[in-house]
């Protein structure tokens, strides 16, 4: 089981707007000792959004998800989690209270009516129309709540309402995964080395070091300074360091200028 991430918005897609879940969610992931396993970005249609979470409820993921469950005509979010579970929209009770509230309160900071009949009142009601069996999740910053199915954690695409959001859940549904398995990262700049040269290097630690991953990030130059690769590994806490050891020591056999 891992953790996964769908930012939905064409907004997004277009880069009219930059993400910001992406590395927010990461770091609140790893703040817990946990780690995203996937990320998805996807535009505002509704066929597409409901194949794509079709899916990831297939898997065995929890899952985040961030945008269109408002009620204007390019919110698709909501409509897309009932099709592909194959069940109905329907108003959640608590959902239709607290924006009720909210309704009452923007009334009285504006004098508008919070007259529930009137079709402006109907209209925002439809933010709480979830599929059948979800639970709602509470949103601390204006009462509209997102809501809760199949493994999947649906959120607004404002980061202000969202991340609190997200936090609630890893707190209150995953805090026995915490830090359970301490994981490591370490690495350095090697210098005069082409990945080619060091690639069986690295095969070799994969091969005798269980769970260790050995990551190699290279730069050409483009910022303006010498030709390098960033040589890494990541995995469990115990072998980290040990693997570590061998990659430098199996580096400079190599030859390469380690920094």
């Amino acid at each position: 089981m891992g953790f996964g991430l769908i930012v939905i918005g064409d907004e997004i897609i277009s880069g009219k707007r930059q993400d910001r879940h992406f590395a927010r969610v990461v770091e609140m992931l790893r703040g817990r000792g946990l780690s995203l396993a996937w990320a998805h970005f996807i535009g505002d249609d509704r066929t597409a959004i409901a194949a794509l979470l079709r899916r990831s409820f297939a898997g065995d993921d929890d899952v985040f998800c961030c945008g269109g469950i408002g009620a204007t005509p390019d919110d698709h979010t909501r409509q897309a989690a009932a099709a592909a579970l194959g069940v109905e929209l329907v108003l959640h009770p608590l959902a239709a209270e607290l924006i009720a509230q909210r309704i009452a309160e923007m009334a009285a900071e504006s004098g508008a009516s919070a007259d529930l009949s009137l079709p402006e009142n109907r209209q925002r009601l439809k933010m709480g129309e979830f599929p059948a069996g979800a639970e709602i999740l509470p949103n601390p910053f204006n009462r509209i709540p997102g809501f809760a199915v199949a493994r999947h954690f649906f959120v607004p695409g404002f980061p202000v309402m969202a991340w609190p959001m997200i936090e609630d859940v890893l707190d209150t549904r995953f805090a026995d995964r915490f830090h359970r398995d301490a994981r490591g990262e370490r690495s350095f700049l090697v210098f005069g080395l082409a990945e080619s040269t060091v690639t069986p290097l690295m095969e070799k630690i994969e091969r005798d070091y269980d769970d260790v991953r050995v990551f190699s990030l290279p730069s050409v130059g483009e910022d303006g300074g010498r030709r390098h690769i960033e040589l890494g590994v990541r995995g469990p806490a115990p072998a980290v360091d040990e693997a570590f050891a061998t990659l430098r020591a199996g580096v400079q056999a190599l030859g390469g200028e380690i920094r």
